[in-house]
């Protein structure tokens, strides 16, 4: 099992900054990756952004340039600093840990509980 703590999501105004946390514990060394999903009712999950054990990073195409993630190797834990919001980035964001190699990020099985970030026009 993988134990996970989100924070830092919120209500932002469109242009504003909001810093997501998601710290991993468990059993989680069948994983190199940690990422970041959002989801809108009625939509499936997208890739916020990912990262490896190395700085390799990923980034979904609408938060580039906008979204950063960062890693904290020996704490297992992941910031995603999300800058320039705007009204469609509302959404539940969700933890998980994956699978991160030169092809892309493959999400596993656990996630975390998910927090809002609600951003108005």
């Amino acid at each position: 099992q993988v134990h996970f703590v989100e924070s830092g999501g919120g209500l932002v105004q469109a242009g504003g900054s909001l810093t997501l946390s998601c710290s991993a514990s468990g059993s989680t060394s069948s994983f190199n990756g940690i990422g970041w999903y959002r989801q809108v009712p009625g939509a499936e999950r997208e890739l916020v952004a990912a990262i490896s054990p190395y700085g390799g990073r990923k980034y979904g195409d609408s938060v580039k340039g906008r979204f950063t993630i960062v890693r904290d190797n020996a704490k297992n834990t992941v910031t995603l600093q999300m800058n320039m919001l705007k009204p469609e980035d509302t959404a539940v964001y969700y933890c998980n840990l994956g699978l991160f190699s030169g092809r892309g990020y493959y999400p596993g099985e656990f996630w975390g509980q998910g927090t809002q970030v609600t951003v108005s026009s």
